[in-house]
């Protein structure tokens, strides 16, 4: 049996697969890359280790999840949201969309097939895949003249090696990427660490359900409402970036105040510079700064250590808790199975060319979603990766 299973292998290995583009994962950015693709009959495959399109929206996420930006910069190319659809989509309405997309398109991703590696074969000028099905166990060769890392910057939770005691932690430890709703965490002390979005959205729903919740602040945000967002987003086409952060500050000022004394600073950048310059969405509040305060959720500053169920935080005060959360967001590792990543990323998973040029890399290798600009960034990157995929096909062919 053993000789038998290890002959079936081998055989796989030969029955090679030759096709334009391989495109590995099927979340947005690799569905929208292959419905343009497909747009322009250029052969394409893509490959998704999950067993569905759009994974993290469907598997990871929380249950009151809303899209954080208006439903006109949360499209994908050639598919405009519906004139019903709300302004701020919720996650099931978000993944209806993707799956309309994926049928519309003729988007037929490779799903339970996990890339093991992808090298670049000088010698054909070619990138060879290896790619294993999940729940045949059978490896598979791929051959293509270019391949996109689509995987995104939201493959696998982050969690922090900066918790100093985190181990001896006895309480219920949860990731964000596995967080559904508060109700289990009712009359609970919950300590929320990570202040970005996904932190404070959970903050408020355990609050609202609840729980005694509390958040780690460890760094500068800025706060905004969805519609100064939306408004800043719509006079960055017409106004210089300067301009526009300090109309947008003025109006966090006229509405949120100082919010220092509750432990939330604003970082002297504007936030569209701060977000260009660190990477850091602002914050979109959804009611969150009115339970910080009315003290329905407390904030503490950085931790200084967590000894069992007790932690003690920077400013000298220490509280017992039942559970935390951890919505310290994800990491890329496309550049684990990219062997050959240096073509296009460095060592950290990052694109080596500068924005905007950010999403080519040499060989013939690309990348969809990569530079922290979310659904808008998705749709531009995508467009210019399958132009110039096409563009580089018709040469070929003359």
């Amino acid at each position: 049996m053993e000789d038998e299973n290890n002959n079936n292998n081998s055989n796989s290995n030969h029955n090679n697969i030759s096709v334009s583009v391989v495109i590995v994962g099927a979340g947005p950015s690799g569905i929208a890359t292959s419905a343009l693709l497909n747009s322009l009959s250029v052969s394409n495959l893509v490959l998704e280790k999950e067993d569905c399109c759009g994974s993290l929206w469907k598997k990871r996420s929380y249950d009151r999840l809303n899209l954080h930006l208006a439903k006109s910069f949360c499209s994908l190319p050639m598919m405009p949201h519906p004139f019903r659809t709300s302004i701020f989509m919720s996650k099931d309405d978000f993944i209806r969309y993707l799956d309309e997309y994926v049928a519309r398109f003729n988007v037929n991703p490779r799903y339970c097939h996990d890339v093991e590696e992808a090298v670049y074969d000088e010698v054909e000028g070619k990138w060879t895949v290896t790619v294993k099905g999940t729940a045949s166990g059978t490896v598979n060769e791929i051959s293509s003249d270019f391949l996109v890392v689509a995987t995104g910057e939201n493959s696998q939770p982050f969690l922090p090696s900066d918790l100093p005691g985190m181990e001896t932690f006895k309480g219920k430890v949860v990731h964000s990427s596995d967080y559904k709703n508060g109700a289990v965490f009712k009359d609970e002390e919950v300590l929320v660490i990570g202040c970005g979005n996904s932190g404070m959205e959970i903050s408020k729903d355990l609050a609202d359900n609840g729980a005694r919740t509390s958040i780690v602040v460890r760094s500068q945000i800025h706060v905004l409402s969805k519609e100064m967002v939306g408004i800043g987003m719509l006079l960055l086409n017409y106004l210089p970036l300067k301009i526009v952060d300090k109309f947008v500050s003025l109006l966090a000022k006229f509405r949120y105040s100082d919010l220092s004394s509750y432990g939330i600073h604003r970082p002297v950048e504007g936030p569209f510079l701060f977000k260009a310059l660190t990477g850091k969405t602002p914050v979109i509040d959804r009611g969150t700064i009115k339970k910080i305060r009315s003290k329905k959720i407390q904030v503490f500053p950085d931790i200084v250590s967590i000894k069992q169920n007790t932690v003690e935080f920077k400013n000298g005060k220490r509280r017992c808790f039942d559970a935390i959360v951890l919505a310290t967001g994800y990491k890329s590792v496309a550049h684990k199975w990219l062997k050959d990543y240096k073509f296009l990323l460095t060592d950290d998973g990052k694109p080596k060319g500068k924005y905007p040029n950010h999403w080519k890399g040499e060989k013939g290798v690309y990348c969809v979603g990569l530079t922290g600009k979310g659904l808008p960034g998705i749709f531009k990157d995508s467009k210019a990766v399958t132009e110039d995929i096409y563009q580089l096909t018709l040469m070929a062919q003359k």
